[in-house]
């Protein structure tokens, strides 16, 4: 057989192995765990002085010198030092702070009991001997399933004031799987995301507020960050603003949609530390949403 025909049945044979064996999908697309553009600073692993205290469910800390009346933050994922920084910063505020797991669903399912959400705020008030004003949610990456399973109790939605998604509101895809381009876009599961939606509209229009966040990460087998906060400004009949400018701690902003009290804030980065550098700019977010 001559070279011409070998190569040809080479092609044949690759063309029928790729046709009868496709591809698998991968788990999720990795992240670049290292990034050399931006700066990255991080917090000082420092706890602040105050009172801590175990509950059925996370670490209350009340900050020194917090007495009577006081906001409450319930803060899912990511680390205990870092909300307990932003609170002590902030001022008349105690932080709940949780670690429950790995993934969505491990935050989402202590909260599927519509009676944990309350007795968690009832147990902190009577150790902490304070009055919550108001209560504010918030989350970094999986967290925002604890948010989601919290908002969907109807009592719970009216006790919340604010909420916080900081690169961390996601959604399956119809299909289970991703667009691959003009006349085939993804489509995200809307059951996912309504509940957000509706938080979204009442902050629009001055009722609760919100801030949300996002990177460029693309996880592949679930909705990226980006795609559900598109979902979220067309739902809200909202416009996307293209803006350059730096955020909290030399992160950078690249888009912005805001209403009444509603605010989008999409930053730059695909790699792990661009999604920690959310995480870290707490302190800074809060005091936006407050």
């Amino acid at each position: 057989m001559d070279v011409r025909a070998r190569i040809a049945t080479l092609t044949l044979l690759t063309a029928s192995l790729v046709t009868a064996v496709p591809l698998a999908q991968q788990t999720q697309n990795p992240s670049p765990m290292v990034e050399h553009t931006r700066p990255h600073p991080r917090l000082p692993d420092t706890p602040p002085e105050g009172q801590r205290e175990k509950l059925e469910l996370g670490t209350l800390f009340v900050p020194k010198g917090v007495h009577g009346k006081a906001r409450l933050v319930i803060h899912f994922h990511g680390s205990q030092t870092i909300p307990e920084i932003a609170v002590a910063r902030l001022g008349a505020t105690a932080v709940i702070s949780m670690q429950l797991g790995v993934g969505s669903g491990a935050y989402g399912r202590p909260f599927a009991d519509p009676q944990v959400f309350a007795r968690i705020v009832a147990e902190a008030e009577a150790k902490s001997h304070l009055k919550f004003s108001s209560i504010i949610l918030t989350s970094w990456s999986a967290g925002y399933g604890a948010v989601r399973a919290i908002l969907r109790v109807p009592e719970h939605y009216a006790r919340v004031n604010g909420v916080l998604l900081m690169d961390g509101m996601h959604a399956s895809y119809v299909g289970e799987a991703p667009g691959t381009g003009p006349g085939q876009e993804s489509v995200l599961v809307p059951e996912d995301l309504n509940i957000f939606a509706q938080f979204a509209r009442d902050a629009v229009a001055g009722r609760k507020r919100m801030i949300v966040t996002h990177s460029e990460i693309f996880p592949g087998t679930y909705a990226s960050t980006t795609e559900t906060t598109d979902w979220l400004v067309s739902t809200l009949g909202l416009k996307l603003k293209a803006v350059l400018k730096w955020g909290p701690g030399g992160m950078q902003q690249l888009g912005e949609a805001r209403a009444g009290k509603f605010q989008l804030l999409g930053y730059a980065g695909n790699s792990a530390p661009d999604h920690v550098d959310q995480l870290q700019a707490l302190p800074d977010l809060l005091k936006l949403l407050k």
